[in-house]
Order: structure tokens, then C-alpha cells, then sequence
């Protein structure tokens, strides 16, 4: 089977109010033990290799297999961070072995009277059979923010 070759480009910004203090959002991405109780699919997904390394030039790695499904690689490089303010990162995704994606996201806290606003910017470009995969990204980012959301209440 020949495999198209093809590019496509996604971005997208998310704004979340969290009623919680800026600090507390904060460790929840730059401290191990809070960003595994809120990070990833749940119980959709069996853990796989699993990598923390919070520092400008650190890698972070989460694989897992979605059940009876494919084998998701999420490979990030910490490019900036400035405590309590931003992290930005490149990350790239697989998807069964296969390269579908990299992206650069910039994380942005801000205090605000309720608690802490976050966005996050990022655009990616997606390879071949995964040209189309921008608006799922999205969604798994809404997903993600949802579940930080929880973990926070």
C-alpha cells in the first residue's frame, strides 16, 4: 500500500478559569506526582513507559494503549519555562509506531479575582494518513483541560 504524503497545519487556543490559586494549577504540570493524577486518557487507556523531567531541555514521554485499540507516544521538550507564568513545549505524537504529528504549545497562567486563568496556544502539523487529525487534537486537549479541572476540584 503506497502511503499519500501530505501535510496539514491545525492550531487552536483554549481558556480555562480555574478556581484554584495560580501555584496549585502550576504543580499540577511541574510536579510528577500531581500531573499523573490528572494526565492522560484514565482508564482508557493501559500506561505505558512514562517520563518526567520538568526543566528547560527536559523530555517528558507518555505511552499507552487505548484498549483494543492503537498504541498513543507523546514525546515533549520543555523549550521554556518561567515559573508561574509559562511553559512552552515541542512535542511530537505517534501513533502505532507511525510519526502522525509535531506541535509547539505555550502554556500561559495568570491570576485572576476567581482563581487562575490558563491558556493554552498551539499549533501543529500533521503527516500523511493523520493530515486530518487537527480538530481530534483539539478535542483531546478540551479532554485534558476537563480533567485538570477535575483534579483541581
Amino acid at each position: 500500500m503506497t502511503i499519500e504524503r501530505r501535510l496539514a497545519r491545525a492550531g487552536f487556543t483554549l481558556t480555562r478559569d480555574y478556581p484554584a490559586p495560580l501555584e496549585r494549577v502550576w504543580d499540577a504540570f511541574a510536579e510528577e506526582d500531581q500531573k499523573l493524577g490528572w494526565w492522560g486518557a484514565g482508564d482508557a487507556i493501559e500506561s505505558g513507559e512514562w517520563t518526567f523531567d520538568f526543566r528547560v531541555g527536559g523530555r517528558d514521554v507518555a505511552e499507552g494503549k487505548f484498549h483494543d485499540g492503537p498504541v498513543s507516544r507523546y514525546e515533549a521538550t520543555y523549550t521554556d519555562i518561567v515559573e508561574h507564568v509559562r511553559i512552552v513545549t515541542t512535542y511530537d505524537m505517534w501513533q502505532d509506531g507511525v510519526h502522525m504529528s509535531t506541535s509547539v504549545a505555550s502554556l500561559e497562567f495568570e491570576p485572576i479575582d476567581e482563581g487562575t486563568r490558563y491558556t493554552h496556544v498551539e499549533h501543529g502539523i500533521f503527516f500523511d494518513q493523520f493530515w486530518a487529525d487537527g480538530p481530534g487534537r483539539e478535542e483531546g486537549s478540551r479532554g485534558l483541560l476537563k480533567a485538570l479541572g477535575n483534579y483541581l476540584a
